[in-house]
């Protein structure tokens, strides 16, 4: 159903937004922050915390980005990766998994949109402020001094590819229980595009 670039090309259509792809699990890292006016770290099958290569420069590319003051939207991997960097800490979390289609108050209207992860943001980096939360996800959503936002669940995600993963990769990972709830959800809706929109106006520099 293809690549998380092209999943997020789709999610920003219509913003007048241009892209370019960097595969940091390929060592294709940007020669310079300023190679693109915003940046984008997408989700991940990795773990933040596991000992890849990739992991420490990109850790330092987040920095560098965080000083110079460009705009970066995390989801996922890359709301748990953008935290790490900057001096918190994402664990696997004892509670396990959330999958499909989950309720969040983010800036203190409800919010609904899938999810599909096991680790969490548990301890949060100086300058982060929680802006989204629900019951399992305490740090759902995060702004950093408005330069960085991030989001755990994946607005990128539609009902039809929370099916397929489900059944492709779900069954003898995720307990069936979940899966089977996630699956019985996929006919609701969820507000990805709002998320979107708001993504895209952070990345053009509004808020």
């Amino acid at each position: 159903m293809g690549d998380y670039d092209a999943m997020f090309v789709d999610l920003l259509k219509g913003h007048g937004l241009s892209f370019r792809t960097y595969a940091v699990v390929d060592d294709q890292f940007p020669a310079s922050v300023e190679e693109c006016d915003g940046w984008l770290i997408t989700g991940s099958k990795h773990g933040a915390y596991e000992p890849h290569g990739w992991i420490p420069p990109l850790e330092q590319f987040i920095r560098d980005v965080y000083e110079d003051g460009r705009p970066m939207v995390g989801i996922c991997f890359g709301h748990q990766i953008i935290a790490q960097a900057l001096g918190g800490t994402v664990e696997k979390y004892s509670k396990g998994w959330a999958v499909g289609r989950q309720d969040y108050l983010i800036d203190g209207q409800p919010v609904a949109l899938n999810a599909w992860h096991q680790d969490q943001v548990t301890k949060l980096p100086p300058g982060a402020t929680v802006i989204g939360q629900n019951a399992f996800c305490d740090n759902a959503a995060l702004l950093y001094d408005h330069r960085i936002l991030t989001v755990q669940p994946h607005p990128e995600h539609t009902a039809a590819f929370v099916g397929r993963l489900a059944e492709s990769r779900g069954r003898g990972l995720v307990p069936d229980e979940l899966l089977d709830e996630a699956i019985e959800r996929l006919d609701q809706p969820t507000q990805h595009q709002s998320v979107a929109d708001r993504m895209a106006a952070f990345l053009k520099r509004g808020a």
